[in-house]
């Protein structure tokens, strides 16, 4: 018998289907010469610090570093993994190979692998790596099957990075809270979440710094034209008002008029992350609620595997792009000027060296029907792109005008669409009636630039000049969308396509975990939403002022680890030398910490959960009242006198039991009971 092992039992199901075990055991399916057992994501994991010697139970300064010699393996503490990890235990046993049919990355290598290695599998073992659910894909994929050995390498960086993240996380956690929490309240650290948090911590610092100055910019309208002076920023109003009344005694003379065709290629296929941006831009989801919905529709066999980081897809693809594109018969009106006609091939879209593991996320073709709202935006969204990449290029004529008025340069630009291509995939939106066009810089849509006459050298007339007050911007709020992008290129600003796609291997995280990361950093408090922006709270604040460590924050370097992961999955590193750095980086971390100076005791605002408590001359307040936060405790309330613990108590408790000094007509005297005093917001 060979026993297939999926990740989930609904690709199980689909699995026994085509290899035709139809007979349901328990754990199981059965028939044909098969069995098709599935783990349900992580079975095992690995051991906790108390598991190796009794001195790592208790959370203890003197305990630090902890550094397993070897680490080893457990079942998770629950019932029902037990009872399925016995039933694949067994088979596994009494089978004749095993073909590992997880999902097709690091993340389901690593989950099947571990189930395997704790259950002494010794056996030949294959791999099922197949990018689609559909009947003909795992059809397809059970004709290819490889040696599992082949994936060592992707097992073995899986290892890596748990390890990575156990060592750093576990130790980096323990010395923080020890050393510095008050409360008992537990400081988490991580590989990947604490540069995150870093990031906008950073950048909140960067917007309460920010002193708005205020500046002029000097325009003039001729023939219903604006056209912006070649001055850029006046700082002082006086002198635009001079350059305003020169320019009025003179006439406006257009010195240049130039029209240049030009070409806007489709945007690029959707990678994990690029969805994620997309759908946290138009309909507000989060990166967790985008990848869950991709996620089911994966498995729902209408689109491709969707943890990748790539926007290509492999030539092996194009043959069966039109027979996809024929079966999406929800967008006839869009696909059928493809039909009939070879289909484009384009570098932009096919290149082999582009991908690895898996190619873009595009849809099978797979007849969709019953989706939720939601849903059907995710998945319009990709379909969409994918038709849309092979429609012709946007043509379109950009104008740009020069003039002049009183030896003063002003300029104009305007583009139109000539030739709409690819943009006929997307409707017009009626809350944004104004035709698009995309910036091929940024890759984004935007409202289209003013549409100009036509003006003729040496012309000249009258111009109504404006002198326009503006005033400098502070930097962004981070969205989940920036956060995502940010993450993605280790906290360098890049809207460049292909410069960010270069970056990607030295990015925080991987596209399939860092919408954890950012859901992780919510339930820890460290971050909260206001409506799209992504703020650090006052604990998320205090967290990162306490780590003066770079190496723990950075983000450049903890991409740089990333990229040795992902050495470790090329076979150009080694497991053993990144423990070694590892574990020497961590024996510096706590040795620092440990000797590293007391912080002032921190006390989170309850209210706005975002600045902290800072004593004034009659009570204490926000240190965010500046942005509008106005809470405040009195030192005094109704002849209680507040103490320094009583406000601590107070803030993390929501109530205080302490004596109190209470106000004589003549002298303060100490009353010996224990009043409760609960603090309402």
């Amino acid at each position: 018998m060979i026993l297939c092992l999926a990740e989930k039992p609904s690709v199980a199901k689909d699995l026994a289907k085509v290899l035709g075990a139809k007979s349901r055991m328990d754990g199981y399916y059965e028939g044909n010469g098969y069995w098709v057992s599935w783990t349900f994501g992580h079975l095992c994991t690995l051991k906790e610090p108390g598991d190796y010697t009794e001195v790592w139970q208790k959370w203890n300064l003197d305990a630090l570093p902890m550094l397993p010699s070897n680490f080893g393996i457990k079942l998770k503490n629950d019932a029902g993994i037990k009872k399925q990890y016995a039933t694949i235990e067994r088979l596994s046993q009494e089978c004749d190979e095993v073909i590992n049919c997880g999902d097709a990355g690091q993340e389901g290598e690593l989950i099947q692998r571990w189930v395997l290695a704790k259950a002494k599998f010794k056996k030949p073992l294959k791999r099922l790596w197949i990018s689609s659910l559909t009947e003909e894909a795992i059809k397809e994929g059970f004709t290819k099957l490889e040696d599992g050995n082949k994936y060592n390498n992707l097992y073995a960086a899986g290892i890596a990075r748990a390890v990575g993240d156990w060592v750093l996380g576990m130790n980096a956690t323990r010395v923080f809270t020890l050393k510095f929490a008050d409360f008992k309240q537990v400081l988490s650290i991580g590989r990947v979440q604490t540069p995150t948090l870093a990031l906008i911590v950073e950048r909140q610092h960067e917007i309460n710094k920010f002193t708005s100055e205020v500046y002029y910019e000097l325009k003039t309208k001729y023939r219903d034209v604006l056209f912006a002076a070649d001055l850029g920023k006046i700082p002082k109003k006086e002198k635009g008002q001079e350059l305003m009344a020169s320019i009025k005694a003179s006439n406006f003379e257009i010195v240049s008029y130039t029209q240049k065709e030009g070409k806007e290629s489709p945007p690029s296929l959707y990678d994990l992350t690029s969805i994620q941006v997309e759908c946290n831009k138009k309909f507000a989801y989060t990166a967790e609620q985008t990848l869950n919905i991709v996620q089911k529709l994966y498995e729902q066999k209408l689109v491709t595997y969707p943890r990748v980081d790539t926007t290509y897809l492999s030539d092996d693809i194009y043959p069966k792009v039109e027979a996809t594109l024929r079966n999406l018969t929800q967008f006839t009106e869009i696909v059928n000027p493809l039909l009939g006609k070879p289909i484009l091939k384009s570098k932009k879209v096919f290149n082999n060296k582009k991908v690895t593991d898996h190619h873009a996320i595009i849809p099978t073709g797979v007849q969709a029907s019953g989706l939720t709202p939601d849903f059907q935006k995710v998945y319009e969204t990709i379909t969409r792109r994918f038709i849309s990449v092979f429609h012709p290029d946007c043509i379109v004529s950009n104008t740009t005008v020069i003039g002049k008025a009183s030896e003063i340069e002003f300029k104009a630009t305007g583009k139109q669409i000539l030739k709409p291509g690819w943009r006929v995939v997307y409707p017009k939106v009626k809350s944004q009636p104004t035709p698009e066009t995309k910036d091929t810089k940024k890759n984004i849509v935007k409202p289209e630039e003013q549409v100009m006459p036509v003006f003729t050298k040496g012309e000249s007339g009258t111009h109504h000049p404006e002198l326009q007050e503006k005033k400098t911007k502070a930097p962004s709020y981070f969205t989940e969308a920036s956060l995502l992008r940010a993450m993605e290129t280790a906290g360098k600003q890049v809207d460049d396509e292909e410069l960010r796609d270069i970056m990607k291997e030295n990015g925080i995280g991987r596209p399939s975990t860092r919408a954890n990361i950012i859901e992780t950093l919510f339930k820890r408090n460290y971050i909260i939403r206001q409506k799209k922006r992504i703020l650090a709270t006052s604990t998320g604040i205090h967290l990162i002022s306490l780590i003066e460590d770079e190496t723990l924050k950075s983000a450049e370097l903890t991409g740089i680890w990333e990229k040795k992961l992902r050495d470790i999955e090329k076979g150009k590193f080694s497991v053993d030398e990144f423990k070694e750095e590892l574990f020497q980086m961590v024996n510096n971390l706590i040795h620092r910490v440990k000797h590293q100076s007391p912080k002032a005791k921190h006390i989170p605002c309850p209210k706005c959960n975002i600045g902290h408590l800072i004593k004034g001359n009659k009570a204490w307040g926000c240190s965010d009242w500046k942005q509008g936060c106005k809470f405040k405790i009195p030192f005094e309330y109704k002849t209680i006198i507040l103490s320094e613990k009583d406000i601590e108590s107070l803030v993390h408790n929501k109530e205080s039991y302490y004596s109190y000094l209470i106000q004589g007509s003549e002298e303060k005297r100490k009353i010996k009971f224990s009043p409760k005093l609960t603090l309402t917001l």
